[in-house]
């Protein structure tokens, strides 16, 4: 009986000491080619392999031109997978990015500074390393799982005029399954979990489903509870005079965007409105817009299909969103609002050209009242 317990102790040591010797030196490949990745801007604390994995701290990266601070990561975990050792390419059980911190921002000419690294275009005719003689030797990736714990994002517009918009996101968790580099085409599960700061209350984005991370294809559901409606103040300030005093937003939708075509029916709920009586809302008088949502417990609710081609210089999500929102208020005053993509009152146009087409001539209608009165 001793003899053997000593042969299945003496293979238990053995089976540890391999499984710690495979670990350590896939880690040291990781290692070595996150550090041919770090180029100029950042900076890293320390680097400790460990038995199972690669453990990363202090990560850095600060813009040497403006001194902006674009990113900044407690610790980043890599546990490899040690089968991939036997193949050709780096597999990755999971990379966990704990509580990092990222700051992007929307120059007044529309484009989009942050902590992002090129990966570069092949041009025509270039030969590109690791490809000679039609064979890729180029180094290949499999992230099995992504995942982003206890993290923030701070988003500046200023495309939005005088006054930029500001998004702060907290509490952000993400996962993304079946990660693949270079990248190819497949369906990659996603989940997010995130926070939005208001002034008054956090709101709350869910987001379940899938994206293909090189068509850039996706199919979710999206959930938003207790947004606070002022956090998009610099979005809606050139539709409206008026001071929306209070509000918020629950929206449950489907998205599904398919060669950059998108289609997203849902939901949404402004409830808590309060609007001040002086100015206008979408062309609405604010006066009689307040007057009929306190008859309605200040509350709207309404249904809205989002779809168009995003490669259309002529269509912005932004746009057709207000559209729905004004529809909505225009809904509440009871006005013969027919919906979105048909003829608005007397604007001939379809989606939000006909709805601004149509709230116009709404506003030439309430003066004519007024002139009666």
């Amino acid at each position: 009986m001793k003899k053997w317990l000593i042969i299945a102790g003496g293979a238990a040591i053995l089976l540890a000491g391999g499984y710690l010797l495979l670990s350590f030196y896939a880690v040291k490949l990781i290692q070595a080619q996150l550090q041919k990745a770090i180029g100029h801007g950042f900076t890293l604390s320390e680097i400790r392999v460990k038995a199972t994995h690669l453990s990363i701290k202090g990560i850095r990266y600060e813009d040497p031109l403006p001194r902006q601070r674009f990113l900044q990561i407690e610790e980043v975990k890599v546990y490899p997978d040690l089968s991939s050792l036997l193949k050709r390419r780096l597999s990755v059980r999971e990379w966990a990015i704990i509580k990092p911190s990222f700051f992007f921002y929307r120059t007044p000419e529309g484009a989009a500074i942050g902590p992002l690294i090129p990966l570069g275009k092949e041009e025509k005719g270039q030969e590109t390393p690791g490809k000679r003689a039609g064979k890729d030797d180029s180094f290949q990736v499999e992230i099995k799982r992504l995942k982003i714990k206890e993290g923030s994002l701070d988003f500046e517009d200023r495309k939005t005029g005088e006054i930029p918009g500001r998004i702060r996101l907290r509490k952000l968790d993400l996962e993304i399954r079946n990660i693949q580099y270079p990248v190819s085409s497949a369906r990659s599960p996603v989940e997010l979990k995130v926070k939005v700061e208001g002034k008054s209350k956090e709101g709350e984005i869910y987001l379940k489903g899938w994206i293909d991370l090189k068509t850039a294809d996706l199919e979710t559901s999206l959930r938003v509870r207790e947004m606070e409606l002022k956090v998009f103040e610099p979005y809606y300030r050139k539709r409206i005079t008026a001071e929306i005093e209070s509000g918020h937003m629950n929206m449950d939708a489907t998205i599904t965007v398919k060669s950059k075509k998108i289609d997203a029916p849902g939901q949404m709920e402004l409830a808590d409105l309060y609007i001040g009586d002086k100015g206008t809302v979408f062309y609405l008088p604010a006066e009689t817009l307040a007057s009929r949502l306190k008859d309605r417990g200040n509350r709207v609710n309404l249904r809205f299909r989002v779809k168009g081609n995003m490669d259309d210089p002529r269509f912005t999500i932004q746009e057709v969103f207000l559209s729905h929102i004004a529809l909505a208020l225009a809904g509440a005053l009871g006005l013969p609002v027919k919906g979105v993509g048909e003829p608005l009152l007397t604007g001939s146009g379809k989606g939000a050209e006909g709805l601004s087409e149509g709230l116009r001539s709404l506003e030439e209608l309430f003066k004519k009242e007024k002139k009666k009165r």
